[in-house]
């Protein structure tokens, strides 16, 4: 029988997984990853590191489910969006792995603002401005490294340089490059105005040429096939972007459904087959792996990985006593507030993390518990904004590890309103990259054709009447609470400068 590798390359961990044709899990193996922050805002990974660690998890789930190397069918990555992978012009890694949640070049895009080049640009790349885009963070090396610039042979985000890793072909995948602010939504390709309204012009032939979800993308080469254990030869596809990846795992498919991800990033995510140019709201679309959809969504770095600093910095290593600590206190009862933003803001671009309202009776449960709230309260920015542009919306899937937390879901269905749909998928990065390799290979005839084979197991939460009403009055002071921090963070840099 034919199986199907999907790697799935997140913010902290790196998996693989391999899969029967009809989406059944055979085995997953993980690894850390390490996010280096050389100085503040800066976040970065060490690119050999991670071809080492990509290398190694795959010879391990070979290993652990004692598959011949011969049984596999092909292979594809779901990855990160944005930030920056750099090749020299001898196809070496070019300095570290620039990270989506990067915020050096923050004052660029302030600057870019004051230009209004967002209102510009948007109508061509339906992208807002950020920090961690392919486009903002070239323009920064352009201008703080321009020996580093000089030397760019090739400009890849994550799994493109997995990718690359594994075949020695350079490309850019249409789902995570269409969100690059590089990509023209309508021509569906790069485009020279693009660059040159955002002063990189010259890198145009550094760009890899543009290839399809499931196009074949090359073959693994003799050296990768060394180290990971894969037969030379074996077909590797294009991949996805993780947030298309979860979607399409969690069954979207039109504009009644949104998926909401708990991971390093809080995402929410709505399908559409067109673009609606009615909208007054910057809405973020991008290429779906089916034909002819786009995918909307809002994101930031602001969910889970604020709980997995607090954790380590507390050495807790046991999540059931955390949701056994949080299920202790009576729901939204606390005056204590987290504001989740260690990693990023969705409220204003530097604004930083921090409890308020902490006093000398607060105990661990109720930093904890804060930072529960802290997170869905900041979901609930994104899940708001993407009912605007999805109003029959009546479905919510919630996918992601905090998705094994009942006690976290439920808050999230008292906080939202939602009934939420778990579906059963332990991995879905891994799942839909798999996808991608099956419909590439072959094994169906499109991602349509491969979902209706998998039926995932559902779990269903309500949300508590009595709970949502409480939520929403302290929803409502967080809201207010971010608010007066943004303005404070207005008026700090003001007496900056």
């Amino acid at each position: 029988m034919d199986h199907w590798l999907g790697i799935d390359c997140g913010g902290t961990v790196l998996k693989a997984g391999i899969y029967d044709a009809s989406g059944r899990e055979v085995g997953v193996c993980r690894r850390s990853l390490t996010v280096q922050n050389s100085q503040p805002g800066w976040a970065e990974r060490d690119m050999a590191a991670l071809w080492s660690a990509c290398s190694d998890v795959i010879h391990d789930v070979l290993v652990k489910t004692a598959l011949p190397a011969a049984s596999i069918a092909g292979i594809a990555i779901s990855a990160q969006g944005k930030g920056l992978f750099l090749l020299d012009k001898k196809q070496q890694p070019l300095g570290m792995g620039i990270l989506s949640s990067d915020q050096r070049a923050l004052q660029q895009v302030r600057q870019w603002q004051k230009d209004d080049l967002p209102a510009r640009l948007y109508p061509l790349t339906r992208q807002t401005l950020w920090t961690g885009h392919p486009a903002t963070l070239l323009r920064w090396v352009k201008d703080q490294q321009p020996e580093r610039y000089a030397q760019i042979g090739a400009v890849l985000m994550v799994h493109d340089y997995l990718r690359f890793c594994l075949t020695g072909e350079l490309a850019c995948e249409e789902t995570n490059i269409s969100e690059s602010n590089l990509y023209h939504m309508e021509h569906g390709d790069y485009h020279d105005e693009l660059l040159a309204m955002q002063g990189i012009g010259d890198i145009r032939a550094a760009l890899p040429p543009v290839i399809g979800s499931a196009q074949l993308a090359g073959r693994i080469t003799a050296q990768a096939a060394k180290k990971t254990g894969l037969l030379a030869g074996t077909p590797v596809y294009g991949g996805l972007f993780d947030v298309v990846s979860t979607a399409l795992c969690a069954g979207l498919n039109d504009e009644e459904t949104l998926n909401a991800v708990m991971g390093t990033w809080s995402v929410t995510s709505g399908v559409t087959d067109h673009i609606d140019y009615r909208q007054a709201d910057a809405f973020v679309y991008g290429r779906y792996a089916k034909a002819g959809k786009y995918i909307v969504h809002a994101a930031s770095p602001t969910s889970a990985g604020n709980l997995e600093w607090f954790i380590k910095q507390w050495g807790i290593t046991d999540y059931q006593s955390i949701n056994d600590d949080v299920a202790s206190l009576a729901k939204a009862s606390s005056d204590l507030y987290f504001i989740p933003f260690l990693y990023g803001s969705n409220a204003g671009s530097g604004m930083t993390a921090g409890f308020y309202g902490l006093q000398a009776l607060h105990e661990k449960k109720h930093l904890l518990q804060a930072i529960y709230e802290g997170v869905v309260f900041s979901h609930m920015t994104h899940l708001n904004f993407l009912k605007k542009r999805f109003p029959h919306a009546k479905t919510l899937r919630l996918t992601g590890g905090p998705a094994r937390s009942n006690v976290w879901m439920q808050m999230f269905a008292d906080v939202s309103g939602f009934a939420i749909e778990l579906p059963k998928i332990e991995e879905t990065g891994c799942l839909g990259a798999a996808f991608a390799a099956m419909v590439g290979g072959g094994a169906h005839a499109d991602f349509v054709a491969a979902l209706k084979t998998f039926n995932p197991e559902q779990t269903l939460i309500k949300p508590d009447a009595n709970a949502y009403r409480a939520y929403q009055k302290k929803l409502a002071n967080y809201q207010q609470l971010v608010s007066k921090l943004a303005e404070f963070q207005t008026i700090s840099e003001i007496t900056l400068l």
